[in-house]
């Protein structure tokens, strides 16, 4: 049957492009073109280049593999959306490609939930982050965030389906468009689920932890801008340029669902393939961004630029999560005992460079204890 109504359309003219459908293909052509070898590169350099990978090195190469695997399908939808035939690849095809496009959305979202996790835990909780940032934990995490992904898009085949449309004098066309069953409560839950599972949650807990990372270290005495936070807010960032307006969009369709307004409904299905075409051009930034950010590199690393973009975030997470434990009590008294010495005037002497502290530093040290200690009771 499949095969029948796809001959019947590759044997009728071709519907003319619409100017929706020449955005759409600009967009997703300058994405395949700039996205696809960008994440390549973006691979080839965290796995051939970087020597010592750090935790927001391998999440950017996860990140790099789910957006060059997404941008696979861009050829299939230039052909659904250019060549005026309808949808030519057969329901199981409709269901896959809208499939993986979502576990795309899910992966990328929650890869930088876990980024600013990561930078939150290396900021607030050093000794945990050393402990839990072994490969072991990190792969299980990351198995973790791909499953989480693979199940959350489950919904998305059975609201996609190739449905024929008979058009004037005999002609039809197949279309992969979103199916529903006649249901406005499956597609408010569609619609809704996506929306918190994809944006209302993740960027709570990014907000959330960026939120503590800025007010921890406006209070604590080393103030340092690295190169990894600035990269990670950078994703962040454009994550919510491109993926903000395809949210928002769900939002209004679902109040004009629940309210039964024709000209809301309307106007959320009419911006629907450009906010989707923009959202998917999300894959392709982020390459773009990591030249931006290396490009100091650039000069002197050639090729390899991006590596060393990628071994300074790993020196920075070091950096971060140790500054605070060098005087081998917590962050917590560190930082205290550290505000308390600078209002006494002088510094306070627990940190020494050397592996053998002399009896008399630790003297030294005791009365600095004593000293503080009377002062934090008064």
């Amino acid at each position: 049957m499949a095969s029948n109504l796809t001959a019947s359309a590759s044997s009728s003219p071709s519907l003319p492009l619409s100017v929706s459908a020449q955005v759409g293909v600009a967009i997703l052509t300058l994405a395949f073109v700039l996205g696809f070898p960008g994440n390549l590169f973006v691979v080839w350099s965290v796995l051939c280049r970087v020597k010592k990978r750090s935790v927001t090195c391998l999440l950017v190469l996860n990140l790099a593999a789910a957006d060059a695997f997404v941008l696979l399908s861009a050829p299939i939808f230039l052909r659904y959306l250019a060549g005026g035939r309808g949808w030519e690849f057969g329901s199981a095809a409709c269901k896959l490609v809208h499939y993986l496009s979502s576990v795309n959305m899910f992966v990328s979202i929650y890869l930088i939930c876990l980024m600013s996790v990561d930078r939150w835990l290396a900021v607030t909780r050093p000794f945990l982050s050393q402990r839990m940032r072994t490969k072991r934990s990190l792969l299980v995490i990351l198995l973790g965030v791909w499953m989480m992904a693979f199940v959350l898009s489950l919904p998305m085949p059975f609201y996609r389906s190739d449905r024929t449309i008979f058009l004037r004098n005999n002609f039809s066309l197949n279309f992969c468009t979103p199916y529903h069953w006649g249901s406005v409560g499956h597609q408010v839950f569609q619609y809704l689920f996506e929306t918190i599972m994809a944006c209302l949650l993740p960027f709570t807990l990014i907000t959330t932890c960026y939120s503590s990372v800025i007010c921890r270290l406006r209070s604590a005495m080393f103030q340092r801008k690295g190169q990894g936070s600035r990269l990670i807010l950078l994703i962040i960032g454009t994550f919510a340029l491109f993926w903000l307006p395809y949210h928002i969009i769900n939002i209004t369709e679902v109040v004009g669902l629940l309210l039964d307004s024709g000209t809301v409904k309307q106007a959320a299905k009419t911006a629907r393939p450009n906010v989707t075409a923009f959202a998917y051009f999300s894959s392709a930034v982020n390459p773009i961004l990591y030249v931006f950010a290396g490009s100091s590199h650039i000069r002197h690393a050639g090729l390899s630029f991006m590596a060393k973009l990628f071994e300074n975030t790993n020196s920075e997470s070091r950096t971060t999560s140790t500054r605070t434990s060098r005087s081998g009590s917590s962050p917590d008294e560190s930082s205290v005992l550290h505000t308390l010495s600078v209002k006494l005037g002088k510094p306070f002497g627990g940190r020494h460079k050397e592996k053998g502290i002399s009896a008399q530093s630790k003297e030294a040290d005791a009365k600095d204890w004593a000293e503080l200690n009377t002062l934090a009771s008064v």
